[in-house]
């Protein structure tokens, strides 16, 4: 991908934050974050202290591969108009509020699962969850890119990390805290009942404008010509083929026709971008109960004052990429995320103490909200406005399956060699990503996504 972008002043930069498009992110962004930890970082704390083995926390994370199979009904979300909803929302607030409320119910379903007397119903109830959250990320990613222009998705992304951090924060530190002082039960009902942020904001905003670039034409030609060629099929046979051909086949093969022989590599870059810290995040929780940490200090610190410092990481990030392009930011917060890892290995070998804990969270937060920010506007870059959701649930989808899955085994690394041996081995496997941002510079792709948003 070619950095285009100029070098701006601090001020032009800071100025993109006042934007209300911008700000909007900060909610749906919250509405975002909020469930993720619930099914797997704050889920895994809650059943370690239950004293759900650690094997089956590792599996039970697997829930959260479906935030990585999304892109598989994201057609659904890009062309699928739902019945009452969209002649008054639109189609992507529509796709908003189905996800949330099935977000909500699903929350309310685990809060009132035992852990060891309905184990499963807690799974169905957090795949739920999950789903919903996917979906409603599919649908967010989609408005997020059509409501503004490509030099500001830099600060779009920042926003909305921001907003993901302090959804994180309270479903993170949040529920620990309250499940300290009262139970896990109350603490999923509470933050079952703050997804009222992200319905109210959903109602608030208006549905963007959905543009058509004239490269997409040509992508749509083919669904005509396969009309004009399948005359002798059933009529309602000839709908769903070229249905299946403009949603689905479309999207696809106007990602590798735009990137050519590249298009495999920025795939596989995607893919390894995040594997490290994804990775290492699930045994987290774990490590911290295993040194002695209270539920308390596991709130206040792990769960508070790292997402703070996400956001401020995110603003940063959002800032610099604004000012210097996407590229170069990528590559810092590479380096920065693989060598945080190691400070988890370091943490490992200490007693517990809240200040060593503050230090490793705080370098690990900072990096991987500037990291986040430059990797959200790189994936929002790649995305043909006229596919907005299909396409970047394809690029986030790959961006955490591949992690997803490896961190299922995670349990049994740990099990097998400490967690030392685990976090230097997550920080290894963060070295390929580095490599390919640098092929990447090196090998510029021409994205025709600022022509689109031109037309």
């Amino acid at each position: 991908m070619i950095d285009t972008a100029k070098h701006k002043s601090w001020i032009e930069a800071l100025s993109a934050y006042r934007q209300p498009r911008v700000l909007a992110m900060l909610f749906l962004g919250f509405s975002a974050g909020l469930p993720l930890l619930l099914v797997f970082g704050t889920l895994s704390g809650w059943l370690a202290r239950e004293g759900i083995d650690k094997s089956t926390i590792g599996h039970i994370s697997w829930v959260a591969l479906l935030y990585g199979l999304k892109f598989i009904w994201s057609p659904l979300v890009d062309h699928l108009k739902l019945p009452l909803l969209h002649p008054v929302f639109g189609q992507r607030r529509s796709w908003m509020l189905l996800a949330q409320v099935g977000i909500v119910c699903g929350l309310l379903l685990m809060a009132g699962s035992n852990p060891h007397a309905q184990l499963a119903i807690l799974v169905y109830s957090a795949l739920l969850v999950a789903f919903s959250s996917a979906t409603q990320d599919i649908a967010i990613d989609a408005w997020r890119i059509e409501a503004m222009p490509v030099e500001t998705q830099g600060a779009m992304a920042a926003t909305y990390q921001t907003g993901y951090r302090l959804g994180m924060l309270l479903a993170g530190g949040g529920a620990f805290t309250i499940a300290h002082y009262y139970s896990w039960s109350l603490a999923y009902t509470i933050l079952a009942m703050c997804m009222c942020i992200g319905i109210i904001t959903t109602l608030i905003i208006s549905e963007p404008e959905h543009v058509i670039s004239r490269n997409t034409w040509k992508q749509e030609e083919k669904v005509i010509q396969f009309l004009e060629r399948s005359a002798h099929l059933p009529k309602s046979l000839r709908e769903i083929y070229a249905w299946i051909t403009g949603a689905v086949i479309c999207p696809f093969t106007d990602f590798f026709i735009r990137n050519g022989k590249y298009a495999l590599i920025i795939l596989l870059f995607i893919g390894l971008f995040r594997i490290s810290d994804i990775t290492m995040g699930i045994m987290a929780n774990p490590l911290y109960v295993d040194i002695g940490y209270s539920d308390l200090q596991i709130g206040l610190v792990t769960k508070t004052i790292g997402p703070i410092i996400t956001i401020m990481g995110a603003i940063f990030g959002g800032m610099l990429v604004i000012r210097y392009g996407v590229m170069p930011i990528l590559l810092l917060g590479a380096i920065l995320v693989m060598a945080t890892n190691l400070l988890f290995a370091v943490l490992a070998l200490l007693p517990a103490n809240t200040y060593y804990l503050a230090v490793v969270i705080g370098a690990d937060n900072l990096s991987g909200g500037l990291a986040g920010s430059a990797f959200i506007a790189y994936l929002s870059s790649l995305t043909n406005r006229a596919y907005t959701a299909t396409q970047y649930a394809l690029f986030s989808s790959l961006m955490l399956l591949p992690a997803k899955f490896i961190g299922g085994f995670s349990g049994e690394i740990v099990d097998a060699f400490g967690f030392v041996q685990f976090f230097i081995y997550t920080a290894l496997i963060g070295i390929p990503a580095i490599f390919l941002i640098l092929y990447l510079i090196r090998h510029p792709v021409i994205m025709s996504n600022s022509d689109q948003s031109a037309q």
